[in-house]
């Protein structure tokens, strides 16, 4: 048996986070002839088009219309598949940006050799996020779907530092490059103990390969607690959603990717945002948590919020 893992990161936190739930697995080379465990091979996703870390304000701002429409600016460059065409699982491990796959992310699931690959497979998708993950494995599920490819698996690795709080620290560790707790504000991320504990789900996914249980694999990776289902922040990301789309395509009008004559309306966006983080979010939960009972978002609707593949 043969896991290939396919993964983006800036910071290397989603490398950890692979490298800590396929830990039950053997990397390459740690398995000897004959055993039945599978072997994990990993695969990094590189752009063409290089992403700074830390980021400027301008730089990650503009990345975001084409982030929300799915127009990467670049593709990746190519990947070896030889050596994993026997592959029984494919794993992609990844981030959110602007509640979306990252670039890197949308980039690899258009590529026109890797979804020649991920046709006919079964995936698990790794999302390593801030706290806002639905429109992404939405997005993720449909572009495996046009790839010929299978969902079988979702799990969250998110920041569980209250919305505020959290949105305070990324920020601070995407633009400063400054992840460490201050006095004021802890580290910023998935911490580091749900980062290791994360192992448990390699656990479960080596059992499910070995067995040919990958139907029920979903449905084992939540026993395990998969996914923290947040009803209220997923109330405020499929609003937040809609908006992001109105502004993309305004931000779009003046202009592609790095085009210097949009980047006044860049700007705009981000005070916009930084209003309804700080000032509109806050009631917006308050409303949700007051009209609970009359929302669609309660955990029968857990498949409809993706959870359920």
């Amino acid at each position: 048996m043969k896991v290939a893992v396919f993964y983006y990161t800036q910071s290397g936190q989603a490398l950890s986070a692979a490298h800590h739930i396929f830990s039950p697995l053997p990397s390459r080379g740690g398995a000897g002839v004959g055993s039945p465990n599978p072997l994990v091979v990993y695969k990094p996703i590189v752009p063409k088009q290089q992403y700074p870390f830390p980021w400027s304000t301008a730089e990650f701002f503009d990345t975001f219309p084409e982030t929300r429409l799915g127009l990467p600016p670049s593709g990746i460059e190519p990947i070896d598949f030889s050596d994993i065409q026997d592959a029984d699982l494919v794993a992609i491990v990844g981030q959110s940006w602007f509640l979306s796959p990252s670039l890197p992310l949308q980039s690899f699931l258009t590529d026109s050799e890797a979804t020649r690959y991920l046709n006919g497979r079964n995936v698990v998708f790794v999302n390593v996020c801030r706290n806002m993950w639905l429109m992404t494995i939405r997005s993720v599920k449909t572009s495996l779907h046009n790839a010929g490819a299978r969902l079988v698996g979702h799990i969250v690795l998110q920041d569980e530092a209250p919305n505020l709080v959290s949105a305070l620290t990324i920020v601070r560790w995407l633009i400063q490059g400054k992840k460490s707790a201050s006095r004021l504000l802890p580290a910023a991320g998935v911490s580091d103990s749900h980062i290791v504990t994360s192992a448990r789900f390699g656990a479960i996914i080596r059992s499910a390969v070995a067995y040919g249980q990958l139907s029920a694999l979903q449905s084992k990776l939540l026993d395990a607690g998969a996914i923290n289902y947040k009803p209220s922040i997923l109330f405020l990301e499929k609003a937040g959603h809609r908006m992001f789309g109105l502004w993309a395509k305004f931000i779009r009008r003046k202009g592609g990717f790095r085009n210097p004559h949009r980047l006044r309306r860049v700007y705009l966006f981000y005070y916009y945002l930084l209003v309804v983080l700080f000032v509109v979010s806050p009631f917006a939960q308050l409303f949700f948590f007051l009209t609970y009972p009359l929302q669609r978002v309660g955990r029968h609707r857990l498949e409809d919020c993706g959870v359920l593949l």
